[in-house]
């Protein structure tokens, strides 16, 4: 039985530029991501709160379906924006980010549905001090990129635009 064992694809002494600004341009894309994902639901919320007027009541029991509509919202909306042909959510594309496996395959859904659930996972059981990993390797991942095998990077023209300003530091 033999296993192949990937060298890392992306090696942040000889390629600083797909790592410089990632960790800053991250919290703004989840914030847009968590735009994304919340403005749908509310206005879900807001259609079933006008649906119990008109039904005098009866329709306010829809309510119970927003929560597990939502979950299966942002884990459809993670494997499929992840799992695409960018590797990147709506908020990554916007901030020029996109997601790889540690040996540099673009994700694929499952990979993204379960990074996001492993990102809600880390944070409510660890609390938000798990982010702070990414403060202390040199690929900036987090707790979940890490257990995932997964690196989060500028993207081709990003890193391109940035390779003479990060190679003329060295």
């Amino acid at each position: 039985m033999s296993m192949d064992i990937k060298p890392h694809a992306f090696d942040p002494v000889l390629n600083p530029e797909l790592f410089e600004g990632v960790l800053a341009r991250r919290v703004v894309a989840f914030l847009i991501d968590f735009l994304v994902i919340a403005i749908p639901v509310a206005l879900a919320a807001m259609f079933i709160f006008a649906f119990g007027i008109v039904t005098l009541g009866f329709g306010w029991a829809l309510y119970w379906l927003l929560p597990p509509a939502s979950v299966i919202w942002a884990i459809a909306y993670f494997g499929a924006s992840l799992g695409g042909p960018r590797s990147a959510t709506i908020g990554m594309r916007v901030m020029e980010l996109e997601m790889r496996t540690w040996y540099g395959a673009p994700a694929y859904f499952v990979l993204g549905a379960v990074h996001a659930v492993a990102f809600w996972f880390s944070v409510s059981a660890f609390t938000p001090f798990v982010l702070l990993v990414a403060f202390f390797n040199q690929r900036k991942r987090l707790l979940h990129d890490i257990v995932l095998g997964t690196v989060i990077i500028n993207n081709p023209q990003r890193a391109a635009q940035l390779r003479p300003f990060v190679a003329g530091a060295r």
